[in-house]
Parts: C-alpha cells; sequence; structure tokens
C-alpha cells in the first residue's frame, strides 16, 4: 500500500510538470492573432480548428457557469466539516487528517486559480459581455475536476450504504464528465484550455490522494 501511495505521488508530480510543460508549449507554439480584438493563442492551428467545430453555444455556457456552484458548495460543505470537527474536538491536530488534507489542496487550488488569473497566457476564444477574459487553464474545469473526485474520495469512505455509495460516485462522474465535455462544446475556451485544466487537476488530485492516504494511515 505505501508502494502504491508514493507511485500515485510519482504520478501526479509528474502530471503537475507535464501540465507546466503544456503551458510553455501553449504560451510558444503556433502562437497566432485569432482570437477576438486581435487576441493571440498558442497552437492555433488546432485551437481554430475546434473552435470553428463547436461554435460558441451561449445556453450551454450558462448552464456549466451556474452548475459550477454545485463544487463550490461541495467544497464550502466540506469546509463546514472541518470546522464542526474543530469545535467538537477542540484540537485542529484532531480533526480528520483527509479533512486537513483536503483544505491545504483547496488554498493551492485557489493559489493556481489567482495566479493564472494574474498570469494571463491567452484569453477566451469570444468575449464575455463585451470584454477579453482570460481563459488558460479553464477555470470551471479545474474547479469540477478538483473539487468533486476528491468528493468522491471522501464520500467513499465516509457513506456506509454500498448502494448509496455507487449512486453518490456515478453522480459525481457523470457530473464531472459533462461540466468537462460541455465546457468545451460551449465554445468559451480553446481546447488547450481545457487540456491544461484536466491535467493540473488530474496531477493535484493524485497528489492529495496519495498524502492523505500517507496521513490517513500514520495517524
Amino acid at each position: 500500500m505505501e508502494k502504491e501511495n508514493k507511485n500515485r505521488l510519482v504520478l501526479g508530480a509528474s502530471l503537475v510538470v507535464a501540465f507546466m510543460l503544456w503551458t510553455v508549449l501553449v504560451r510558444f507554439v503556433d502562437v497566432r492573432a485569432i482570437g477576438p480584438e486581435g487576441s493571440s493563442v498558442g497552437f492555433a492551428t488546432l485551437n481554430g480548428f475546434v473552435h470553428e467545430l463547436t461554435g460558441v453555444n451561449w445556453l450551454l455556457y450558462a448552464v456549466t457557469d451556474w452548475l459550477g456552484l454545485v463544487p463550490i458548495a461541495v467544497a464550502l460543505g466540506f469546509a463546514g466539516l472541518g470546522l464542526v470537527q474543530l469545535i467538537k474536538r477542540k484540537s485542529l491536530w484532531k480533526v480528520d487528517h483527509s479533512i486537513l488534507a483536503l483544505g491545504v489542496f483547496y488554498i493551492v487550488v485557489m493559489a493556481a486559480y489567482i495566479f493564472f488569473e494574474m498570469r494571463v497566457i491567452n484569453y477566451r476564444p469570444t468575449l464575455i459581455d463585451g470584454y477579453l477574459e482570460a481563459s488558460y487553464p479553464s477555470s470551471t474545469t479545474m474547479l469540477v475536476m478538483c473539487v468533486m473526485p476528491t468528493a468522491a474520495m471522501q464520500l467513499n469512505v465516509r457513506i456506509k450504504n454500498t448502494v448509496l455509495r455507487r449512486c453518490t460516485i456515478i453522480a459525481i462522474v457523470s457530473f464531472t464528465t459533462f461540466m468537462v465535455i460541455g465546457r468545451l462544446i460551449s465554445g468559451v475556451h480553446w481546447i488547450t484550455d481545457i487540456i491544461g485544466g484536466a491535467l493540473l487537476s488530474a496531477g493535484l488530485v493524485m497528489i492529495y490522494y496519495s498524502i492523505s492516504n500517507i496521513a490517513t494511515k500514520k495517524c
């Protein structure tokens, strides 16, 4: 089991490195001004081709935008669980180690979001309310793919009823899949934004999973 956790940690770190390399490629490979108001994007041929296929679906954009509140609510729910445990147990170190690890994980995800809002890699392929908005990595993809899988990991342990547990996991997987695909075909992101968000999320989730397992085993 310890070896499996180390392997997951290595895989997670490798995915984060892959995200960094992908970001460099997006920044410098085939960069052309194909976006609105002459904005440039890397992998212009690929991005332009996919965007031409999908077009822009404002209804799907609105649906996925509103549903983006779901992972936020889930994250707040686990933050509330941690707070309740802290109050009842009267010690931060008596809070479930997996919840503490999850809190640190949320902070890292938020830091990544803020960083890429300040350090813009490229802008969206369409104006939002008349303005250019940062597009890389897809923040909705990153939010959903970070919060929902870690929620599934938590609930897989906490829900004792087998049927309810399986139904919950299926619902989470279905929701996550819909959000990522929906965000892509809505046309408000370049495909490289979605790939970047997926790589970073997968890496961070694998790192969280391995660290959480190690911490829980030691307590």
